[in-house]
């Protein structure tokens, strides 16, 4: 029995690494965008005015407050709208992918998902300074975020795939079967997000709240 699963498990890490080395131009493409995202972000919020900057400030510093006077966090309707999110995400993007015209529509996906991350560890950082600012992130949104933005990268490398084969072959029965390709791989990413949201709910929070009295 070890020995059999053992098999699968290298098999499944080749598989991996197989899909990675065949879509490298793929992956390349889309971590560069994600990163531009990230780096514009964190410009955003650097060269943002004195107005915006106090209310980045007065936000983060309610929501920490607010913590600390036992502030009740409704975890079942936090998981509903992680789910919710996630799904339409996910939705989104394989719709978008299959209309073949789209892949620039799913690349400013990954563009803003870039942006949103540089965007919010900036204005921690910022607001709470490095050392308290980076613990605050870890139990917010990193470990999550392992999971999140590999899917949100792949699913990305996914459409582009799928553009790639349609194109070199326009025959409806290939057009089909790398539909489904695509399909499948979506559901498995979906069910990747859905770990996410559980970790983002039920683990990060109850961090957060372990560790608010330090902010």
């Amino acid at each position: 029995m070890r020995e059999v699963h053992r098999r699968k498990k290298t098999n499944f890490k080749e598989k991996i690494l197989n899909h990675i080395y065949e879509n490298l131009k793929s992956y390349i493409i889309v971590i560069i965008i994600f990163i531009i995202g990230i780096v514009v972000g964190v410009i955003f919020i650097n060269n943002t005015n004195e107005s915006q900057s106090t209310e980045i400030q007065g936000y983060i510093n309610n929501f920490i407050n607010s913590l600390k006077q036992d502030y009740h966090i409704d975890k079942v309707e936090l998981i509903k709208n992680s789910l919710g999110d996630n799904i339409v995400l996910i939705a989104s993007m394989w719709f978008i992918g299959s209309t073949v015209i789209g892949i620039p529509i799913v690349l400013g996906i990954v563009l803003f998902r870039g942006f949103c991350i540089g965007y919010t560890a900036a204005s921690i950082i910022g607001v709470l300074g490095a050392q308290k600012g980076i613990l605050f992130l870890f139990t917010t949104i990193f470990l999550q975020n392992l999971i999140f933005i590999p899917v949100i990268l792949c699913m990305a490398v996914s459409c582009i795939k799928l553009y790639k084969s349609i194109m070199k072959d326009k025959r409806r029965e290939n057009i089909k079967i790398e539909i489904i390709r695509h399909t499948l791989i979506s559901i498995m990413l979906l069910i990747l997000l859905v770990i996410a949201s559980l970790i983002e709910v039920y683990i990060s929070t109850n961090l957060l709240m372990l560790c608010i009295n330090f902010f």
